[in-house]
């Protein structure tokens, strides 16, 4: 059985390392080569990167950013952005990345996932769903473009969709929890985890290592992600990276014990 991993998700915007609320109001939080250099000194379990750029100015994604990255990080990376083709996806998975994330091009080309899988392996191939609650219904729908576009997608009906066309991981980025470090969306991650059997990472929401805690004891999820916990400090949100000690994970994780 796969044991959760902690996860630190970095945003990249204008080759700045930001983060946002619910999608909005990017703040410039440092270097993203060190921040790398930081959680590769404190250990972190695996790592996240996604240019928020790439997409919505329709270009492709930045490989010497990334070639930089892959040479500076000594845990398994995901990076996303900005990735329209199966061709550019090993381009990067070449360049020493472990994982490719897929957003809004799966809405217009859903088989890409398929075709990924075949070529590198479903381990290698995981999709993002930036979700949103509606306000009347409990029902959840798709955004892409750093939230901008409703796709129109029910969240939980797309997240079966892209498992049986072969991701190998899903993860579930609340926009309502985005930057507001008050917890996950619990009920969202209940209602994924009861349609898929994929690994899911969950992200949106985190501002406290006690809300890790809470959503790994509440929901066999693989992987436990967050921005503002890993770059703020403290009520008036100080910029420091910060990751859990071995101790710590320990109480966070308790099956990191055994």
């Amino acid at each position: 059985m796969l044991l959760p991993r902690i996860i630190p998700v970095l945003l990249v915007h204008n080759k700045g390392l930001v983060k946002t609320v619910k999608f909005k109001d990017a703040k410039y939080v440092g270097d993203p080569i060190n921040a790398v250099k930081i959680f590769n000194e404190k250990e972190a379990d695996e790592l996240t990167v996604i240019d928020i750029d790439a997409s919505v100015e329709g270009r492709e994604p930045d490989y010497k950013m990334i070639e930089n990255l892959a040479a500076e990080c000594r845990m398994p990376l995901c990076y996303g952005g900005g990735i329209k083709s199966v061709e550019q996806a090993q381009r990067i998975l070449g360049l020493g990345v472990e994982k490719v994330a897929l957003s809004s091009v799966v809405f217009k080309n859903p088989s890409i996932i398929k075709e990924l899988a075949e070529q590198v392996g479903r381990q290698s191939v995981v999709v993002v769903l930036d979700v949103k609650k509606r306000m009347f219904g409990g029902k959840y729908d798709c955004y892409t473009l750093n939230g901008k576009i409703n796709e129109k997608v029910c969240a939980f009906e797309f997240a079966q969709k892209v498992q049986e066309l072969g991701a190998g991981e899903i993860v579930v980025n609340s926009i309502d929890n985005d930057g507001t470090m008050k917890g996950y969306d619990l009920n969202l991650i209940e209602k994924v985890k009861s349609v898929t059997n994929v690994p899911l990472t969950v992200v949106g929401g985190a501002g406290r290592y006690d809300d890790i805690k809470t959503l790994v004891q509440a929901h066999p999820v693989i992987g436990a992600a967050a921005g503002s916990t890993f770059v703020f400090k403290g009520k008036y949100k100080a910029v420091l990276i910060n990751y859990p000690t071995s101790a710590e994970k320990q109480n966070i994780l308790p099956n990191n014990a055994d």
